[in-house]
């Protein structure tokens, strides 16, 4: 833990570094697309004053001046499977946004979807020692959460308090300053597979890039599809990427739950080519041009010619009725939905106050999957989209860039972490591991 603590403090001092110099890049690694944007800096301005904690490194306002994807090479299921092939499209990414910003970057921010995260809600208490909290009593409590039996290889990139109690008052965003006798503290934690990670610092290295920050997919996409009504209420957003989908719910303006499923858009493509026999390719442009989820009388009179270049003319000229397409995407559709249900129902999704459900990503637009969202997973279902952000290219506004606008927004605006406070130094070696609680049950 101790490792992890110092590294996290020195990847935000290297993202303070990133903002005085004025630009950094944003990096999404996923299983379909890598995208590469690159954002300019106006000056970090004065902490706005907020309900919530503000941030330790400052709110900036920012543009986009570089954007540029490419098609994702040596990923599945969100996690690197083929290093030289996934640095080639990073770099090829990475050199395209540069050239269109006309600057070269030196850090990056990265987010990924792979690494089966888990959550873990954690709680703490310390009496304070003269009536009033400071940051170190903030780091104490934090200090004080019992940390849970993660297992071996796992490492942490997400612990944000997410709830203060001082005496008998709960639900304060920033207690700091405020007079009391016992300060309590939520904690969530959020936990990946080390490799996964390891292997994508080693990446990014590769590419001559320094790492300024880094996130998991889920939380991002939350940020950038939820309003802010949603995250205050309480939602979940379902971020449906190529090789995985991501679960977050938020609350308070928190993230409480995430989670994820090893099912996305390239599974529901994977099968399409097996099922009519044709590449990878043809798949692809067959499901993103005739797909859908609800068959209808018309679409037994609708013809979809497949294509292809294998040189037999009578296999090349084959057609099928999108009826007999649909038969294919369709159960696996569900699949992934039903996966995803089984999460939420897990989790204690029923229990919230709020059951609203946000689809975001490039596989959410599949057309007819909100109505059948609706029924798989409950009523309260929409298509979310990115918030706009200044000099975003419309090319970039669609819901496949969710966690990409998210990560721009994680950027300017990070949330407090477990490493943004000074930790007593005898508390993070060696603990004892106790519990994990699931405690947005109790708390909310």
């Amino acid at each position: 833990m101790t490792d992890l603590y110092q590294a996290q403090r020195a990847m935000r001092n290297m993202r303070r570094a990133a903002l005085q110099r004025g630009v950094v890049a944003i990096l999404d690694v996923g299983t379909s697309k890598i995208a590469c944007l690159i954002l300019r800096f106006d000056g970090v301005e004065d902490q706005a004053e907020s309900d919530g904690m503000g941030s330790m490194a400052g709110q900036s306002n920012f543009r986009v001046i570089g954007a540029a994807t490419t098609k994702s090479r040596g990923v599945r299921f969100g996690e690197i499977s083929a290093m030289n092939e996934t640095e080639r499209a990073i770099r090829t990414a990475v050199q395209a946004a540069q050239k269109m910003a006309n600057v070269r970057v030196d850090h990056c921010i990265v987010c990924f979807s792979g690494g089966e995260a888990r959550s873990y809600g954690l709680a703490g208490e310390i009496v304070l020692e003269d009536g009033v909290v400071k940051d170190s009593d903030v780091g104490r409590v934090l200090a004080a959460c019992d940390l849970p039996d993660i297992g071996e290889g796992r490492e942490v990139i997400h612990a944000q308090p997410v709830n203060f109690a001082l005496d008998h008052r709960s639900g304060l965003g920033d207690p700091r300053d405020q007079i009391g006798n016992r300060l309590a503290c939520d904690l969530h934690l959020l936990s990946v597979d080390a490799s996964v990670v390891q292997n994508l610092l080693h990446c990014i290295k590769r590419c001559d890039l320094e790492l300024a920050g880094i996130a998991s997919s889920a939380y991002v996409s939350g940020i950038s599809a939820l309003v802010e009504d949603e995250r205050e209420l309480g939602a979940a957003c379902i971020d449906m990427g190529g090789g995985s989908t991501g679960i977050s719910f938020f609350m308070k303006k928190h993230m409480i739950f995430a989670d994820s499923v090893r099912l996305g858009g390239d599974h529901v493509t994977s099968d399409i080519a097996q099922g009519l026999q044709v590449p990878f390719a043809v798949a692809e442009r067959i499901k993103t041009k005739h797909g859908g989820v609800h068959a209808t009388s018309m679409d037994d009179r609708e013809m979809i010619e497949i294509g292809g270049d294998s040189g037999d003319w009578e296999k090349d000229r084959r057609q099928i009725s999108r009826t007999e397409l649909i038969g294919i995407i369709r159960p696996r559709v569900e699949e992934i939905l039903e996966q995803v249900a089984e999460r939420l129902e897990a989790a204690g999704f029923e229990s919230l106050p709020s059951q609203q459900i946000v689809l975001t990503g490039g596989a959410s637009q599949i057309p007819g999957l909100d109505g059948l969202a609706s029924r798989i997973l409950g009523q309260r279902v929409r298509m979310g989209r990115p918030l706009r952000v200044q000099g975003l290219p419309q090319a970039a506004t669609g819901a496949s860039f969710a966690s990409t606008v998210g990560l721009c927004l994680f950027a300017a605006h990070p949330q407090d972490e477990w490493w943004d406070f000074d930790i007593p130094s005898e508390r993070y070696p060696a603990r004892s591991l106790k519990r994990a609680l699931k405690w947005f049950k109790d708390n909310w």
